[in-house]
């Protein structure tokens, strides 16, 4: 079984960093893309960045582009969200989920092509 435990989330300023965990463990992840998705009180679940496990291949969201960075370390089955220069907007509760078809040709941004999901970690940035 797939499980998915984030961690990292906090309360920061406005301009401010802070760096998401994602530790997966279950199986081997090679077939698998991992995103980060993030929940606004009000909001609808949004997709945020996502990485190809086999070989790092990225896509983000245009409004996190050039301020967060994901990445993966494949020794500690890890994925972390670098989030810098973060903004009020950016406050939300923070998943990751993991898609297990990540052969396919681009990586998905609907959440309901996510199969496994950690319980996620709230973000607040204050201004």
């Amino acid at each position: 079984q797939v499980q998915l435990v984030e961690s990292g989330g906090g309360l920061v300023q406005a301009g401010g960093s802070l760096r998401l965990s994602c530790a997966a463990s279950g199986r081997s992840f090679s077939s698998y893309a991992i995103g980060w998705f993030r929940q606004a009180p009000g909001h609808e679940r949004e997709f945020v960045a996502a990485i190809r496990w086999i070989n790092g291949d990225t896509r983000y969201a245009d409004s996190v582009k050039g301020r967060f960075t994901i990445s993966r370390d494949t020794a500690k089955n890890t994925v972390y969200l670098q989030m810098n220069s973060l903004k009020p907007e950016d406050t939300a509760v923070y998943y990751c989920a993991a898609d297990y078809r990540a052969w396919r040709s681009s990586i998905v941004t609907a959440d309901g092509e996510y199969d496994y999901w950690g319980q996620g970690t709230q973000v607040t940035v204050s201004s």
